[in-house]
């Protein structure tokens, strides 16, 4: 079936975006906005069938760089490998016309393509996003998802509450609080973080209620900590969390992550992504201080292939990162 060049209104695009097996949050049009304040680009490159409905395409951010114009595209292309062929050669011309040295890609699909990049003149890079991740079934029932976990886990679910922790959504006037808290775990855990503005914007642009959730654990007025969910199409997933130092031993933690999958579930999620765990942890290790290694291993494990760039470039990835 031949595809052709189409524009598509934001509406329709994440409709799309959101059906397709291989669509993520991160090519939705509000991803776009929200990395647009940010110092990005959005560039959409989409395919139409004859019946004039997408098929393919690719949601681009593109950035200035002190030396060059770079074109990045988080969890995309939107497209089976099988259209790779035909995507690609608009997107390379989008992306040059754009000023764009090279193109880097970091696709949702599971398992490692590095022979289909090769073949299309990719190169593999490093990764931006996380290539591992843990991606939980919420077609089960509450009482099946407790089943299935450690028992360790279901005790420091059930301390948490007894001791009188307590998970609740968060309002805008939560965010100065959270955002000290996400400093501390930067700096204990050793990674950066974004400036308050960042996490203010994506607070406004997707914590709704529906589209997202800042979730925060308190334990006797005090915030112990809070993470933030994004839900789109099938699936819900965690992008930012923090926790503080005090009443660790009251696994706050857990606590929010199980209010986090008790939250996409109630919105129909079928997929609870963890979004990121280290590729060589193991079965018994649980959160670390910000919850980001979360649930059990059994669960089934998605590992993304590695990101991929199109040379030529001679623009070091160490410039820019997502």
């Amino acid at each position: 079936m031949p595809l052709k060049l189409s524009n598509f209104s934001d509406a329709q695009w994440d409709q799309f975006v959101a059906g397709h097996p291989h669509g993520h949050v991160l090519q939705s049009s509000a991803w776009g906005a929200f990395k647009a304040r940010h110092g990005w680009r959005p560039l959409r490159v989409a395919l139409a069938d004859e019946t004039g409905q997408p098929m393919a395409g690719a949601q681009l951010l593109l950035r200035q760089m002190p030396l060059a114009t770079v074109a990045y595209c988080p969890r995309g292309p939107v497209a089976r490998p099988a259209d790779l062929g035909v995507l690609l050669p608009h997107v390379h011309a989008a992306a040059r016309r754009a000023g764009a040295v090279f193109l880097k890609v970091e696709p949702a699909w599971e398992g490692d393509h590095s022979d289909v990049w090769r073949a299309q003149g990719f190169n593999v890079a490093q990764t931006v996003q996380p290539p591992s991740t843990i991606v939980l079934d919420l077609t089960q029932t509450e009482e099946q998802l407790l089943a299935t976990m450690k028992q360790k886990w279901r005790y420091n679910i059930r301390l948490a509450a007894k001791k009188g922790v307590v998970v609740r959504e968060a309002t805008e006037a939560d965010l100065p609080a959270w955002y000290a808290l996400m400093e501390v775990t930067g700096v204990r855990d050793g990674f950066g973080i974004h400036a308050a503005d960042y996490y203010t914007d994506a607070f406004r642009l997707f914590c709704d209620g529906q589209r997202g959730v800042l979730l925060i654990a308190e334990f006797a007025g005090e915030m112990l900590g809070g993470v933030m969910i994004f839900a789109f199409g099938p699936e819900a997933i965690y992008m930012y969390g923090a926790s503080g130092n005090a009443y660790r031993n009251l696994m706050p933690n857990h606590a929010l992550q199980w209010a986090a999958i008790r939250w996409a579930k109630a919105r129909g999620c079928a997929r609870y992504d963890f979004w990121g765990i280290p590729p060589e942890a193991t079965e018994d290790e649980g959160p670390t201080e910000d919850g980001r290694r979360k649930t059990e291993r059994e669960k089934t494990t998605s590992i993304c292939p590695p990101s991929v760039h199109r040379p030529p470039s001679s623009v070091p990835l160490r410039f820019w990162t997502g």
